[in-house]
């Protein structure tokens, strides 16, 4: 299984996410379309090399609404620590310990835990706040 995740880097807050079967851009242009929706356009967009993110689909996407393309250099996952950080969070806080055995199992276990992630779970480098909380906050003195 892939799991593809939108991540608000000032907050940490899982924005949108989805998960598949396959590796290709579908289900990213899915989950980005639907957060684009819901939260609306971001300054920028950082993403590694994948070739999902390297097709015209996604490039096209991310121009159409107006989004600043950015990628890692060539095997940086620093350049992309927050996510990298998420994923081993994820990782070793749930999918391991759980081995789920069926997609939807498996998905059902993600969205839990990035509900927990999202509203329950303090993070030390936001002052001890939820990603929730930090994007709220952030949102509102934007506004």
């Amino acid at each position: 299984m892939y799991l593809f995740a939108v991540m608000d880097w000032y907050s940490r807050k899982i924005i949108d996410w989805e998960l598949s079967t396959t590796l290709d851009t579908a289900f990213c242009l899915k989950c980005l379309n639907r957060a684009l929706l819901t939260f609306g356009s971001p300054e920028i967009m950082n993403t590694d090399q994948g070739c999902q993110f390297t097709s015209e689909a996604w490039i096209n996407a991310l121009i159409e609404g107006d989004v600043t393309i950015s990628m890692d250099g060539k095997g940086r996952w620093v350049d992309n620590v927050m996510i990298e950080r998420f994923w081993r969070s994820i990782k070793y806080e749930d999918i391991y310990l759980k081995s789920y055995e069926t997609p939807r199992e498996l998905g059902k276990g993600i969205r839990s835990y990035v509900l927990r992630y999202n509203i329950q779970r303090p993070h030390s480098s936001l002052s001890d706040m939820t990603p929730e909380e930090m994007y709220c906050k952030n949102t509102k003195e934007a506004a």
